[in-house]
């Protein structure tokens, strides 16, 4: 699909500011939207929405298809009749600037269960939306809604640690659980009623505004997750259910021992066998919810490193080949009217960074996806690709993703020689390093330039959003009220007019 040219920013929901320990769908989304329009930015760009589980990364979501209780705000549902103002008498003394998830967590989750309780006395257009709601999303509800209650039940735990039946999913075991569990399961599909309501209307909202949204889908899902327990044939498992192979990296210049990142590897000649239903209904769904889609970790779909499951250390992995143009032929058959050769017709954005092989170039160029650029990559040397007289048009260009420092932060700690050529290149004087990085991206021939939202308030290194090599103290990072200020605004508003964005 060829996308228009345009600028827009990286904020996750839960960066925004408000009162309640993390940003959340309500006022605050709005008044984000607005100044949004206000600085003629066309794209608003997330992370992955969904349920978030160990380390709080929307990377390793309980599900592919859900979303973040999390983000559901209260003020909403104060709206809706389902809380009162009595109910946020006992809110924590939250920071502002930082998601404390640990505070948080139990104080959302009890309000959201107060709001379950009044739920059968709620109007009947909600009740009547909520039997909708369920009507509608049964392929993927149903079971993700028994598994977080199994999950309840079991103190949290894994479900390979779940009694064998259950574990196993034999329908004698779940149907029994069905019948025990019901008021956990209503709760818990009640509220991703909650969540796509309001989510749904924020994106209408963004929308009727002219900004698209540009969602993230990992290319992996975590191992305790519905997903998996659900469908354990679609992936490598012994007959325990434990994964016999798990995703990662090679050691590289950032580790020694490359990653571990521990997610089960999809047996795809089992997909293929079933013409990539799975795949299908994924892409599908997520479509719905936001308008340009961005597939994480892109090369995993030419080839994907491989490594066993009991190591402790991703240095014995090998790389295998994944399902390649097949995949995307079937997804893109199914969801758009016919087989695409030249050029896929679904907004997918290819998130091709890292080890960028052959077979990773040839499944890009097949279907003409956009790759990304970063331009904090970029300063090696005049014929390093991540410098904008290096780029085609049809790429996205960032000044630095959700993995990296803030482009200040990169420029108080990087070596002489790459900062002195980063002063060279962008005939930067250093005084306002992040926004002459971002007139490098906006000024670029990509169709499109993303900045996350700590480049553009010119963030230091506290502004960084996750070290991915890192357990435990990301995803924190919050914006703060005073942040969405007009003169902020028309700066950025003049460089989409310069460069006809």
């Amino acid at each position: 699909m060829k996308f228009s040219r345009a600028g827009g920013i990286l904020l996750h929901p839960t960066s925004l500011p408000g009162p309640y320990g993390i940003g959340d769908l309500g006022p605050q989304a709005y008044r984000f939207i607005d100044w949004l329009e206000s600085t003629g930015c066309k794209l608003w760009q997330i992370l992955p929405l969904g349920p978030t589980g160990y380390g709080d990364s929307p990377y390793q979501c309980f599900s592919a298809f859900a979303g973040n209780p999390y983000l559901i705000s209260p003020d909403l549902l104060i709206q809706d009749g389902l809380l009162t103002q009595d109910d946020l008498k006992d809110k924590p003394d939250f920071n502002a600037s930082r998601v404390d998830f640990g505070l948080l967590i139990p104080w959302k989750l009890d309000l959201q269960q107060k709001a379950f309780s009044r739920f059968p006395s709620a109007p009947k257009d909600l009740r009547d939306g909520f039997e909708y709601f369920c009507a509608q999303n049964v392929a993927w509800l149903d079971d993700y809604s028994l598994f977080m209650a199994l999950k309840e039940s079991n103190g949290g735990n894994a479900w390979n640690t779940w009694a064998d039946p259950l574990r196993a999913r034999e329908k004698s075991a779940l149907d029994k659980a069905r019948g025990e569990l019901s008021d956990a399961i209503l709760r818990h599909s009640f509220y991703q009623f909650l969540f796509f309501r309001q989510w749904e209307a924020v994106r209408k909202y963004a929308n009727e505004k002219n900004i698209k949204i540009i969602g993230d889908a990992p290319i992996f899902v975590a191992y305790d997750s519905a997903d998996v327990w659900s469908h354990p044939e679609l992936f490598y498992l012994d007959e325990a259910g434990n994964p016999i192979v798990v995703a990662g990296v090679p050691p590289d210049g950032y580790s020694a021992t490359g990653q571990l990142w521990g997610n089960p590897l999809y047996r795809w000649d089992v997909h293929k066998e079933t013409g990539y239903a799975w795949w299908v209904e994924r892409i599908k769904f997520t479509l719905k919810t936001i308008d340009i889609l961005r597939l994480d970790h892109f090369r995993g779909f030419a080839g994907y490193y491989e490594i066993p499951a009991t190591d402790k250390t991703a240095e014995n992995g090998h790389w295998v080949p994944g399902p390649g143009s097949d995949l995307f032929r079937a997804i893109d058959s199914k969801l758009s009217d016919g087989i695409a050769t030249t050029e896929i017709k679904l907004p997918i954005i290819a998130e091709d960074l890292g080890l960028v092989t052959p077979d990773v170039i040839a499944l890009l160029d097949e279907f003409q996806l956009p790759g990304m650029k970063v331009l904090q990559f970029g300063f090696s040397g005049p014929d390093n690709p991540f410098l904008p007289h290096n780029y085609v048009p049809n790429c996205v260009a960032y000044t630095g993703t959700h993995d990296n420092d803030t482009a200040r932060g990169w420029f108080e700690s990087a070596n002489d020689e790459e900062r002195e050529f980063a002063l060279r290149y962008l005939e930067s004087d250093g005084r306002d390093f992040a926004w002459d990085l971002i007139r490098g991206v906006w000024s670029s021939v990509a169709v499109i330039a993303i900045a996350p939202m700590q480049d553009v308030l010119n963030s230091g290194g506290e502004g960084r959003m996750n070290y991915p090599s890192r357990l435990g103290g990301n995803w924190e990072w919050r914006m703060m009220e005073e942040d969405l200020d007009q003169p902020l605004a028309e700066k950025l508003r003049e460089l989409n007019w310069l460069y006809l964005r």
